[in-house]
């Protein structure tokens, strides 16, 4: 178990600090459908969809995943991984340091009741840039995650990156980056159901 002060902890240079929204801030109730030939063939939690991968013929319907009142009225938030995201905002921020959501969702249907899921929680969601990753396209979505992750290390100001995520892929993706970019450090740790965390390798 990793100390929580080493969170807090803001070395020299710029960090960025990247959460995960599905089952690591709140368990949530949206599925996503897969439907071949105009019918619902399967319905995935947010774990599954992460590892699925299309067969022929098959085709995702994010129907629930873009709604956002499902989002707001249905998830339940984690709280000692909420704390977590408010702490580290707060000591980022003062440090000249970023705080950014990279979600596999795409653009949800209301983007305010979205939002004011996490003000609902005492998240100053305002100072938090939210990537959707779901936007980028049908592949798994750690292969979406890893174009974002990419984005934010060719911007070249950051000496390190962390990365709060449940799904071990999606860890495995930001840290498949660390040989192309010698000079930043990667961290990664994986959340688990009660908002602890282990550092990841």
């Amino acid at each position: 178990m990793v100390r929580f002060k080493t969170y807090l902890e803001e070395a020299s240079g710029k960090g960025l600090t990247m959460f995960d929204v599905d089952e690591t801030m709140f368990k949530t109730k949206a599925r996503v459908h897969v439907t071949k030939d105009g019918k619902v063939i399967k319905k995935l939690t947010n774990q599954e969809f992460n590892k699925y991968k299309l067969k022929s013929g098959e085709d995702f319907d994010f129907g629930e995943f873009t709604n956002a009142k499902i989002f707001n009225q249905t998830s339940t938030p984690i709280a000692r991984m909420i704390n977590k995201v408010k702490a580290i905002l707060k000591n980022a921020v003062k440090a000249g340091s970023k705080v950014i959501i990279v979600t596999a969702r795409p653009n949800f249907d209301d983007r305010e009741l979205f939002l004011d899921t996490f003000r609902n929680q005492g998240i100053d969601i305002d100072k938090i840039y939210v990537e959707r990753a779901g936007n980028l396209g049908k592949g798994p979505a750690a292969d979406n995650k890893k174009v974002i992750f990419k984005k934010y290390l060719d911007q070249k100001i950051y000496k390190r990156l962390r990365l709060f995520d449940d799904a071990k892929d999606n860890l495995k993706a930001f840290l498949s980056l660390q040989d192309e970019y010698p000079s930043v450090t990667f961290e990664a740790f994986l959340a688990k159901a009660n908002g602890s965390v282990s550092r990841y390798r």
